[in-house]
């Protein structure tokens, strides 16, 4: 790069220590325009500031178009799998149930389907020099769609309540970042999130990743917001019917670039195999989520479909406190019976990426791309198996949920580990029994001796790092508990250094194929279709599908 020192020199003079380690990085060559604007965006860079980086490093910027085609004031019909349980902010655990927050609630920042931060109730956002202190200036000008003005002590409220109370969801996201005494006023436009140690990704954990994290007014009791879909979103709720639908019409009182449609209209389906036929015969619009097996015909033409590269993907949890699986040999065995490329042929016709017993998966930039893929071999799998002390196998169970390819991958699991004479009785049941009693120590599945659940994509792998594999993780169905693990992890999430962090990334790689609690045998791209009369819908890997400017021709 030609290099413009004094220009660069400028820009620094305006930024904190870590902004400014971010761009040396950059202008040394060692992060790529792609993760600086990641990077930068994610420690609070203004977007100009990058492109006066990128710019003083002899590169030019360009904007994508955005431009659609299509006629604003339509309706747009869409299906989503049906929410499993009310639409409470605090409890919501589920695709269908994130998707409704997010349809008239918004978030302090947004991640986008390039994992970059862009701001949204948040205007801007700074960390100190240690990364564990995050302050935030909420923007201004914004009403809740009650009439009320938002206002730091919303933010603090929402953050307490919905983030951080006792049953809260998202203290899979929390537990052991943020505390409710952390979450300070420090005016009525700025909230300063004092962590319990440094987290260089926590602005993630303010976004649409988030998703329970949606800002609602200052003493709204999230228990009743089913009943008004409170937010500050740019619809409003028309009505809302459990386990059928639900319609929003624009906000016209909305604070940025108002909703084209004028309304939606969502139905709620349990499953893929009656939505498809809607979209197909045009009783739907847009479908939020399919896959490819039983979704084949969508991906031959005739429709628009958006195939995002994501970190979604199921976790297989074996019991580390239970036998056989006390044995790391044992866990080993059985991941080595799946033959993967096999699997992501047969489920999903190439539109996934190998999983490597890791949740690092290959879209973080941090993943260590050099750790040796595991492959099936099952004379291994039977060494490891005797060695253990199961030279004839063994019986065990295993409980899932229907939802998407999960049990056509479950009876993959199930026929492969025949192969070493392992027994696995499975049982599948529906989303809204699997997610029923899902509350911290009290759950079939967190509690089963095998268990097989669907994690939403998120742009970086914290809460894949700490709920499931921490000691103490809010959804450890593996009981996992290795100090040395705990103690990497919290040295990745304290850096926002991306060599540091890949070096990490690495050693709990290396770890936890040793230990395989949780076999990751794929990472899946999240596939949306929708009518090609249709434009502007969008997609987000976790499951959100935004509509503001989606039209029809």
């Amino acid at each position: 790069m030609n290099i413009d020192h004094d220009r660069l020199d400028q820009i620094r003079a305006g930024q904190g220590e870590i902004a400014n380690h971010i761009i040396d990085e950059y202008a040394a060559g060692r992060l790529s325009r792609r993760d600086l604007l990641r990077r930068g965006a994610l420690v609070g860079i203004s977007l100009p500031v990058l492109g006066a980086v990128i710019s003083a490093c002899g590169s030019s910027t360009s904007s994508p178009s955005t431009s659609g085609t299509g006629a604003a004031g339509a309706t747009i019909k869409v299906g989503i799998v049906v929410p499993t349980g009310a639409i409470n902010p605090v409890t919501v655990a589920d695709q269908g149930g994130l998707d409704m927050l997010a349809q008239t609630g918004e978030y302090l920042t947004f991640s986008d389907q390039t994992l970059t931060l862009k701001p949204a109730l948040a205007e801007s956002w700074t960390p100190n020099s240690t990364a564990d202190v995050w302050t935030f200036k909420i923007r201004q000008g914004v009403k809740f769609h009650n009439g009320s003005p938002l206002t730091a002590d919303d933010v603090v409220y929402s953050y307490k309540t919905i983030g951080l109370g006792s049953t809260a969801n998202a203290l899979s996201a929390f537990k052991g970042v943020l505390t409710p005494a952390g979450v300070q006023k420090v005016d009525s436009s700025t909230v300063a999130f004092h962590l319990e140690a440094p987290n260089g990704n926590f602005p993630y954990l303010t976004s649409s990743d988030n998703y329970n994290m949606i800002i609602i007014p200052n003493n709204y009791d999230p228990a009743k917001w089913q009943s008004t879909f409170v937010g500050t979103g740019p619809f409003v709720l028309k009505s809302y019917t459990p386990t059928v639908g639900a319609s929003f019409t624009r906000n016209e009182q909305y604070w940025g670039t108002k909703a084209l449609p004028a309304e939606t209209q969502f139905t709620f389906y349990k499953n893929q195999t009656p939505a498809i036929p809607a979209l197909t015969s045009g009783s739907i619009d847009v479908l939020g989520q399919f896959s490819v097996t039983g979704g084949e015909q969508l991906l031959t033409g005739g429709f628009t479909v958006t195939k995002l590269k994501s970190s979604a993907h199921r976790e297989l949890s074996m019991r580390n406190d239970q036998a056989p699986f006390t044995d790391p040999r044992v866990r080993q065995a059985i991941a080595l019976t799946l033959a993967r490329p096999d699997i992501i042929k047969a489920l999903f016709k190439g539109y996934a990426d190998l999983g490597n017993d890791s949740p690092f998966a290959p879209v973080f930039p941090s993943t260590d791309t050099s750790i040796a893929q595991r492959a099936q071999d099952i004379a291994k799998a039977k060494s490891l198996l005797s060695a253990a002390g199961h030279p004839n196998g063994f019986t065990t169970s295993l409980i899932t949920e229907d939802f998407l390819e999960i049990p056509q991958f479950a009876q993959i699991v199930v026929q492969s580990a025949k192969a070493i004479g392992v027994t696995i009785n499975l049982k599948v049941e529906s989303s809204a029994a699997y997610y029923g009693k899902a509350t911290f120590g009290n759950s079939d599945w967190l509690d089963a001796t095998m268990s097989l659940v669907d994690y939403g994509h998120r742009s970086v792998p914290n809460v894949f790092l700490t709920a499931p594999l921490q000691g103490s993780g809010t959804w450890n169905a593996a009981h996992f508990k290795n100090s040395q693990y705990d103690k990497l992890s919290a040295q990745y999430i304290g850096t926002s250094d991306l060599t540091t962090q890949r070096t990490i990334a690495g050693q709990m790689q290396t770890l936890l194929l040793n230990e395989t609690p949780i076999i990751y045998a794929y990472f899946y791209n999240y596939l949306s279709a929708w009518a090609n009369t249709v434009h502007g819908p969008y997609p987000t890997a976790i499951g959100h599908i935004f509509l503001y400017n989606a039209t029809k021709s």
